[in-house]
């Protein structure tokens, strides 16, 4: 038997919580600044991450964003082939002009070529991901621009291995340098075709920070390129230091043999998401 949701809940589901994703850093977010703040030697960098701290703590109390750039939408459907929900994607996107609105949000969307504004923030950029089990989960994440325009893609030779992968993601950290407003969250996809890399690094991003990939080979790559990308001493938002990087987060999916693409999505330190779990 199908389960039905209303559109008006989605609407104001999505509406609440991406206000509060604006205004209100993730408690993983907040406790990795604090080990990093604890960690760290460099005078300047610990006084980023002070400040860091405290503009988390005075726009959650201020009930205010936590940067100006409030992103665009990016969106994380997971939900159940058993559960029905009409017009779905117009009734998030309801919610996210509704949020922009109601939440005083700044309006970043606009005309790929002629620049022209859509004044709500909308459309989001929505996935979807349809799953056996009996769920339905929103995943919200206002995307500043600063770190997405450093993300990249390569299509590798399929011999490249292991440590031409590890090249590409440090080449483009390196490059990024300040830009995407360090420490970051660097999200990983390897495998698949050209898209399919790309939205795979989005949903490395969406993982909780902290948590590893399952496989323990890919959990391993993840630590090292962890250590790596600290040990080039960016630092927080480019001063130097010891922390460059809060995570990284690697998802993989079978490929052709003659292909091996691999996508690095960045995130700033303003890593904000929000889940919903309806069902």
């Amino acid at each position: 038997m199908k389960k039905e949701i209303s559109y008006e809940e989605i609407v104001n589901l999505v509406k609440e919580n991406y206000i509060k994703a604006c205004k209100i850093l993730p408690n993983e977010i907040i406790n990795a600044l604090k080990i990093a703040l604890e960690k760290e030697e460099n005078v300047l960098a610990k006084a980023v991450l002070e400040i860091l701290l405290n503009n988390a703590e005075i726009a959650k109390k201020e009930n205010i964003p936590l940067c100006q750039d409030t992103g665009v939408a990016v969106v994380w459907v997971r939900i159940g082939e058993k559960v029905y929900i009409k017009n779905l994607e117009k009734a998030i996107n309801e919610g996210l002009k509704l949020a922009c609105q109601e939440g005083f949000l700044r309006a970043s969307v606009c005309n790929p070529l002629n620049r022209k504004n859509t004044n709500d923030n909308t459309p989001g950029i929505i996935h979807y991901e349809i799953v056996s089990e009996d769920i339905f989960e929103i995943y919200l994440m206002p995307k500043g621009c600063g770190s997405e325009n450093m993300s990249a893609l390569s299509m590798l030779s399929p011999s490249a291995g292991i440590e031409s992968i590890k090249r590409f993601v440090i080449e483009i950290i390196k490059k990024a340098g300040s830009n995407p407003c360090p420490p970051i969250i660097v999200g990983v996809g390897i495998g698949g075709n050209f898209e399919k890399s790309a939205i795979l690094a989005k949903k490395a991003i969406f993982r909780d920070l902290g948590i590893f990939n399952p496989d323990l080979e890919i959990a391993k790559l993840e630590k090292e390129l962890m250590e790596e990308i600290n040990s080039l001493t960016i630092g927080p938002l480019g001063f130097g230091g010891k922390t460059t990087c809060l995570g990284v987060h690697i998802e993989t999916y079978p490929s052709h043999i003659g292909s091996l693409p691999v996508a690095v999505n960045i995130q700033c330190h303003s890593a904000r998401i929000k889940k919903i779990k309806i069902i």
